[in-house]
């Protein structure tokens, strides 16, 4: 995958709650950082390591959403890195609508899936 692609391709699937889809973007030894430092859910924040962790992070943010939409504001990709500014908008169970800007870094592997999410919000 084109890296430039990668950004979008990572949240239409999150979007269209295709799980499968999502983890196939990801390097087997890929580390989802999201977000970057010490959270709730991550107290060392060191991330999620290696597709199996990255399976669970999504089956817990998943579990607390009825839906994700998004709007980008900037995105450009440099090398094997693309950054994004965006504003997710989550849906929650409950109907009540968490709207959080963050800046995404997703770093590709020379096979061209993620090696890399870190997310700063």
């Amino acid at each position: 995958m084109n890296t430039a692609d990668m950004p979008l391709a990572s949240l239409n699937a999150v979007k269209a709650q295709d799980r499968e889809g999502w983890l196939a973007l990801f390097e087997d030894d890929a580390i989802v950082q999201d977000p970057v430092g010490p959270c709730e859910w991550d107290p060392t924040g060191e991330g999620q390591h290696g597709k199996e962790a990255i399976g669970r992070f999504y089956d817990m943010f998943m579990g607390f959403q009825k839906s994700l939409d998004y709007e980008i504001h900037y995105q450009v990709a440099r090398g094997n890195e693309a950054a994004l500014y965006v504003t997710l908008h989550v849906t929650m169970k409950d109907g009540t609508v968490n709207s959080t800007k963050a800046i995404n870094i997703y770093k590709a592997s020379e096979n061209g899936k993620i090696a890399s999410l870190r997310s700063f919000w």
